[in-house]
């Protein structure tokens, strides 16, 4: 959705954004050429410097590289000595980067040991949480962070498994879990386990929650947030840190509107997007991994 994230960041000279997951360096190349502008990107892989170094040697000072958590922001921003910027983009989720290369352990089909890591450098990777979490544990992440139904059965076929031989691959794990599922399956069925496991390994939902809460902090008025997310858990913490952060509350009356602002509470953001955005078709048939992106967008108050 690059062309509707460009757009919604309204990126201008003279400003200075944030690139909260800067993975290849797709959004932070475009909004460097768009406009000049300054911008610091993020990402707590270490394998994307290279991508950095590239947009450095092309745009020189006005392009920061933080090898950081994007939970970070705040305190790395006021090491370059900036306290606000105009605007913030995240784009959540695993990069196809990070899928595509095998080595990483992402991928269903890959042959190499279960890791999941975005920060290679932390302990914690898929293979301890598939071969040393117990059963229970084990259910309850995968039922939690990916939505699966068969979660209390594939946890027990996991331990089940493992007191065999320890399970290493990412082929290995697949296979356990598509052996519940039969026939044609739109998505394959080993997605909601890998994706739950990934989020758990790397603590993505705490990080956006930490990340949303330092926008708060570093985002000028009339500043731009743009998230896009690919997981239904994400985009309800987005969604829900708008609708608080903007006032918003339910209500449930059938004579009063779906939603009412809440004069008591302080009003941070506006929300431009009344609900979210999605990828169009053209895009999707370019690119299937984009289906399940939702992009949201709110204005600093």
């Amino acid at each position: 959705m690059l062309n509707e994230v460009i757009e919604n960041l309204a990126v201008k000279d003279g400003e200075i954004y944030i690139d909260a997951t800067f993975g290849a360096g797709g959004y932070s190349s475009a909004m460097l050429e768009k406009a000049e502008c300054k911008l610091i990107a993020f990402d707590r892989d270490i394998s994307v410097k290279k991508f950095a170094e590239n947009l450095h040697k092309k745009f020189g000072n006005r392009f920061i590289f933080k090898n950081q958590k994007f939970s970070e922001i705040a305190e790395a921003i006021k090491q370059e000595n900036i306290q606000e910027v105009d605007a913030i983009v995240f784009d959540i989720g695993v990069s196809s980067m990070q899928l595509d290369e095998k080595i990483r352990g992402f991928s269903f089909d890959a042959q190499e040991k279960l890791d999941m890591r975005m920060d290679q450098s932390q302990k914690l990777s898929a293979f301890e949480v598939v071969n040393y979490e117990d059963e229970e544990e084990l259910a309850n992440i995968i039922f939690e962070y990916g939505e699966e139904p068969k979660a209390r059965k594939i946890a027990k076929k996991i331990v089940l498994d493992r007191k065999i031989k320890p399970i290493n691959t990412c082929v290995e794990l697949a296979h356990i879990v598509r052996s519940f599922y039969r026939g044609y399956h739109k998505t394959d069925p080993a997605t909601k386990t890998f994706q739950a496991i990934r989020i758990f390994v790397n603590r993505e939902l705490e990080e956006l929650k930490l990340a949303l809460n330092a926008t708060l902090k570093i985002l000028k008025k009339g500043g731009r947030l743009v998230v896009v997310s690919f997981h239904s858990l994400e985009d309800k913490i987005v969604k829900d840190f708008f609708r608080e952060q903007a006032g918003l509350k339910n209500s449930y009356s059938r004579y009063q509107p779906d939603e009412i602002i809440d004069k008591n509470l302080i009003r941070n953001f506006q929300i431009i997007t009344k609900s979210a955005v999605s990828p169009s078709q053209f895009e999707i048939d370019i690119n299937p991994r984009s289906r399940s992106a939702k992009m949201r967008v709110a204005h600093k108050l």
